[in-house]
């Protein structure tokens, strides 16, 4: 067994990970786009796939998935196993890749999203299933009579976003098995809408990530408080709110943690006359799938919609869809003193609806930004939120753009897992793993987490591929 690395080891994006279980059987562990400076990397598959009998998909953020396309057009022709609700949006997340980012083809489109749905094969949380190596494409849910099987994996609730999960691989036939975890990207523990992930009781070996292994997240209620105290007085002035999100995950606990201010704020106060606006067609879509998925929230979230609550869909709220009132409303906030929150993808503003509102407002000292998640290496938000607060500027379509807007970043909305998030989960195992190898994160975040874990697992090999 040895596993080789694809992506997400020269930063956070691009995450591909190949486990070989023998010489001439090995899965995919995600398959991921790069992103920001690693976007100049060449996406076309380049490394030998004849021996990859499964991919395996831990969520459906697209520097986990955006190279799917690529990996079928290689030839790639085996099941690809995820969770049911990530089965339900990855094909929506790969047809709005496509339509973004390589072709308008709908011929073209369509061919890919149908053998991609040919190909998904849904799983259970929480359960065991045996995969005969290099055969099939079904799995079979482990009993007593194929315990021996090779290959097992299993999925775990990584409370990243909906439907992510870690995943356990064990190898070989007992007694002698080897446990492999990959933790995908976890979640901080008290997030909105999603539980916290629980450890898994064994690993041998654990590849996991480090986004934010060098840093420690604000507690849930401070950075309640602190969004409050942001949002006030950043609409004081009239000005516009400006939120770049992910379209899944981040856009619903924002919505989610809104709604609660405007739940607990006084009647006739400021809460209730702003207007909450989600300019994403996409994560309109996302936000449908929450609500079609509300088993698998936290139990805080249920208590609130049996109490008749709506989090993800309150009066405030609304959304735009078509492209010609994304315009118009960028025009109508521009003409008007009318103070309103903008949350739009990207996340991190290398694309999407959230570049027309920054070139448009960020001169004007009455915007304000704020950053509620990471920010990779030469993307557009990583620039802003270094060259903001200096009063700096910024190129956006060639163009410079001065930086006379307010920026703010509140790091513990990350959908991220932070240092104590992470040794926690790895220290928290009852059977603590030999080998860790540490993924998915700048230099300084990845070598801050191990220098932890050695402190805490003496014994153990940490190594940064």
């Amino acid at each position: 067994m040895h596993i080789k690395h694809h992506g997400a080891v020269k930063g956070v994006t691009g995450s591909c990970h190949q486990l070989f279980i023998d010489d001439t059987n090995s899965v995919l562990v995600d398959c991921g786009l790069f992103q920001g400076e690693d976007s100049k990397q060449d996406l076309a598959i380049d490394f030998d796939i004849s021996t990859v009998k499964a991919l395996i998909v831990t969520h459906c953020h697209i520097d986990h998935v955006g190279r799917i396309p690529y990996l079928l057009a290689a030839g790639f022709k085996g099941p690809i196993y995820t969770s049911i609700a990530t089965a339900k949006l990855l094909p929506m997340v790969i047809e709005d890749a496509l339509k973004v980012g390589v072709t308008r083809d709908e011929a073209v489109i369509r061919t890919c999203l149908k053998l991609l749905k040919q190909q998904i094969i849904s799983l259970d949380y929480n359960t065991w299933y045996c995969i005969p190596v290099g055969v099939g494409l079904s799995p079979e849910k482990a009993t007593s009579s194929n315990q021996n099987s090779l290959y097992k994996i299993r999925l775990q609730r990584a409370g990243h976003i909906l439907g992510s999960a870690y995943v356990e691989i064990e190898l070989g036939k007992r007694p002698n098995t080897h446990r492999v975890v990959f933790s995908g990207d976890l979640g901080a523990p008290y997030t909105p809408l999603l539980p916290t992930p629980k450890p898994p009781y064994r690993a041998d070996t654990i590849v996991i990530e480090s986004t934010y292994g060098d840093k420690n997240h604000q507690g849930r209620k401070e950075r309640v408080a602190v969004l409050k105290k942001v949002i006030e007085r950043a609409v004081s002035d009239n000005g516009v709110v400006l939120i770049p999100a992910f379209s899944i995950g981040r856009t619903q606990e924002l919505l989610y943690e809104f709604e609660q201010l405007i739940h607990s704020a006084r009647k006739r106060s400021m809460w209730h006359k702003l207007q909450i606006i989600v300019d994403s067609p996409m994560a309109a879509n996302f936000t449908n799938e929450y609500l079609h998925f509300k088993a698998l929230w936290d139990n805080e979230a249920k208590k609130r919609v049996k109490q008749g609550r709506h989090p993800l869909d309150f009066n405030q709220l609304h959304t735009i869809d078509s492209h010609q009132e994304h315009l118009a409303l960028i025009n109508f906030l521009a003409s008007k003193q009318q103070p309103a929150i903008i949350i739009a993808a990207s996340g991190m503003c290398n694309g999407g609806r959230i570049v027309n509102y920054l070139e448009r407002f960020l001169p004007d000292k009455t915007t304000d930004v704020i950053f509620v998640g990471y920010q990779g290496r030469g993307t557009l938000g990583r620039d802003i939120q270094k060259y903001g607060p200096r009063g700096g500027y910024v190129f956006i379509d060639n163009q410079k753009v001065m930086i006379k807007a307010q920026v703010h970043t509140i790091s513990g909305y990350s959908a991220h897992a932070d240092q104590k998030g992470l040794i926690n989960f790895v220290t928290g195992m009852r059977k603590k793993p030999s080998l860790i190898k540490i993924v998915h994160g700048d230099e300084q975040a990845k070598q801050a987490l191990a220098n932890e874990l050695c402190t805490r697992l003496a014994t153990a090999t940490i190594k940064i591929p």
